[in-house]
C-alpha cells in the first residue's frame, strides 16, 4: 500500500486542545478588527458575538479548502486513502467520500483575499495530479457477489487512477453486460468463482470459448486456494489466478498489482 502512517507525540485530546486554543485566539483577533465602535453595551455585546460567529464561519470554510489541499499534497507524495483517512480520524471509505478523485483529476484551489463573499480577487492555483492517469479511463468488469469485497476492490482501483468499474453479481449478469451492444468492452475482467445462478468457473469457460470475448484478460480473484480450482481456472485459460488475502492491506496490494500489470504494463488486445 502506498505511503506510510504518521505518528504524533500528543494524544488526540491534547492536539484538539491546542487547535481549539489557537483557532479561538485567531477568531477573537479577527472579530475585533471587524467590529465598529458602538456606544450601547448591549449592541456592542451582540456585535461582538455576531462578528465572532462570522469569522468562525469563514475559518471553517478556509479549513475545508486547506484540508482538501493537504489531502491532495499527501496523495501526490505517495499516501493512499487509508493513510489520509487515519490522519483525519476516519476510515479510508470516509476519506474517499470526502475527497473523491484526488488521485486522478485536476483540483482548483482558490487562494482568496476578500472582505466579503461577493467582492473578491481570485488567485487560483491549479494542481494536476497525474498518478497513473491514462489517456482515457480504463473499463473494468468486476464479477463479484460480495458487497464488502467489491467495495474494497473499487477503492483499490480508484487509487491507481481513472477506472470505470461495472459490477455484476453473477455470471448471467456479466454475460448480459458483455453482450449488450451499448456496453463498453472491458479492458479487464476480475472474476470471483463462487456466485449464485452462474458461478465463475462456468462463466470463464464461456468467455474463453466465445470468439468475441476470449481476448479480454480475465483474472480470477477468489478466496479459494484449492488446487482443483487453480488448475481448473488455468485449464479454462484464465490469464491469472489470485487468492484473496485475508489482511486488508494485502488485499488492496493484490488488487493494485493486478491493475498495474494488466492496465499499465501489459500490452492489451485491440478493442473490437
Amino acid at each position: 500500500m502506498p505511503g506510510t502512517n504518521f505518528h504524533l507525540r500528543t494524544t488526540p485530546k491534547e492536539t484538539a486542545a491546542v487547535a481549539d486554543a489557537a483557532v479561538a485566539g485567531l477568531a477573537r483577533r479577527l472579530a475585533l478588527q471587524l467590529q465598529k465602535d458602538l456606544s450601547h453595551p448591549a449592541a456592542e455585546e451582540r456585535a461582538r458575538a455576531l462578528a465572532l460567529l462570522h469569522v468562525l464561519d469563514h475559518l471553517h470554510e478556509a479549513a475545508e479548502r486547506l484540508q482538501r489541499a493537504a489531502a491532495a499534497d499527501a496523495a501526490r507524495a505517495g499516501a493512499g486513502y487509508p493513510q489520509i483517512g487515519r490522519a483525519c480520524g476516519m476510515t479510508r471509505q470516509g476519506a474517499r467520500r470526502r475527497w473523491p478523485g484526488i488521485f486522478n483529476r485536476t483540483d482548483h484551489i482558490d487562494h482568496t483575499d476578500h472582505t466579503d463573499r461577493t467582492n473578491h480577487t481570485d488567485e487560483a492555483t491549479t494542481e494536476q495530479l497525474t498518478m497513473n492517469a491514462p489517456a482515457r479511463p480504463f473499463d473494468v468488469l468486476l464479477v463479484e457477489d460480495d458487497i464488502a469485497d467489491a467495495m474494497l476492490i473499487e477503492e483499490a482501483l480508484a487509487e491507481r487512477g481513472a477506472r470505470n468499474l461495472v459490477q455484476a453479481t453473477d455470471g448471467v449478469a456479466a454475460l448480459e453486460h458483455l453482450r449488450n451492444p451499448d456496453s463498453p468492452r472491458p479492458d479487464l475482467i476480475v472474476l470471483d468463482l463462487n456466485m449464485p445462478r452462474m458461478n465463475g468457473r462456468d462463466l470463464l469457460r464461456i468467455l474463453k470459448s466465445d470468439a468475441d470475448l476470449q481476448t479480454i484478460p480475465v483474472v480470477v480473484l477468489t478466496t479459494s486456494s484449492a488446487p482443483d480450482d487453480v488448475a481448473g481456472a488455468y485449464t479454462s485459460h484464465a490469464n491469472a489466478y489470485v487468492t484473496k488475502p485475508v489482511n486488508l492491506d494485502e488485499f488492496e496490494q493484490a488488487v493494485q498489482s493486478i491493475d498495474s500489470f494488466y492496465l499499465d504494463t501489459a500490452t492489451r488486445p485491440p478493442r473490437a
